[in-house]
């Protein structure tokens, strides 16, 4: 058996969640503990290097803003290759992964626009433009807001799924439009400086402490999609347990 058949076997074993709920148990703790210490490398480094000679000390909102920026982001990417394995291959899981990952999208997404204002104020005088950046970002937290009420207002978890999966690809448009708005439209925010093609444009003090918070950032999300994703598998099998439990009293009393 090649290794691609390998991989693929124990990525199809997944679906079962029983033995995604064994990973979890095996994987979440070396997860948790490899995220503190990025955490615990990142902040020292945020906080230990100099300020920017325009910005001042205000330069550090950056280590927060923009990796919680950039998982708003990847986030819903996340949640889009999710829908696409519920509506084409509907592995168990991929509903359970984007309904795992709404919550954490619009927290990251919030954050992002918290610390965006706070660092605008003192760079651009304003709290708030409404710029293609800024509108754009703000309407992805909307649509996750959106997300979230929809998966808890229908009671049917797979028509939900459906219906969220869809949903969900429609709204990744967004996604290019928050990536290139500041290419397409003339805005107050700046354009990308660290992802380019001539390279980074950030003086290398600024840019180490930035990429370890990404990573540790991106860490975090990962710890706590695969934790909200095994909460999800026990809530249904809850859910599941109380409405068998109601039908078999049902019969009981009919049966009475």
């Amino acid at each position: 058996m090649s290794t691609t058949s390998l991989v693929l076997n124990k990525v199809t074993g997944l679906a079962n969640p029983t033995r995604f709920l064994a990973l979890c148990r095996s994987v979440l703790p070396w997860m948790i503990g490899l995220t503190g210490l990025l955490f615990a490398l990142g902040l020292y480094m945020s906080f230990s290097g100099t300020g920017d000679y325009q910005q001042g000390y205000t330069v550090r909102i950056m280590y927060v803003h923009v990796p919680a920026a950039w998982l708003a982001m990847m986030c819903y990417s996340v949640m889009a290759v999710s829908a696409i394995g519920t509506l084409v291959w509907r592995h168990p899981l991929a509903d359970v992964s984007h309904r795992a990952a709404a919550p954490l999208g619009a927290a990251f997404t919030l954050i992002a626009l918290i610390t965006g204002s706070l660092w605008g104020k003192p760079m651009w005088g304003t709290w708030w433009v409404w710029d293609a950046r800024l509108t754009s970002v703000f309407i992805l937290f909307l649509m996750y807001l959106g997300l979230i009420a929809l998966n808890r207002a229908m009671d049917d978890p797979a028509k939900a799924a459906r219906v969220s999966s869809v949903l969900i690809l429609v709204g990744f448009v967004n996604i290019p439009i928050i990536k290139f708005s500041v290419e397409w439209w003339n805005t107050l925010h700046q354009p990308a400086s660290v992802i380019r093609m001539d390279g980074p444009s950030i003086d290398p003090v600024f840019l180490w402490p930035l990429l370890v918070m990404a990573v540790a950032f991106t860490m975090l999300f990962f710890t706590l999609h695969v934790a909200a994703m095994r909460n999800e598998i026990w809530r249904r099998r809850v859910t599941a347990q109380r409405r068998l439990a109601a039908r078999m009293a049902g019969r009981e009393e009919e049966r009475g």
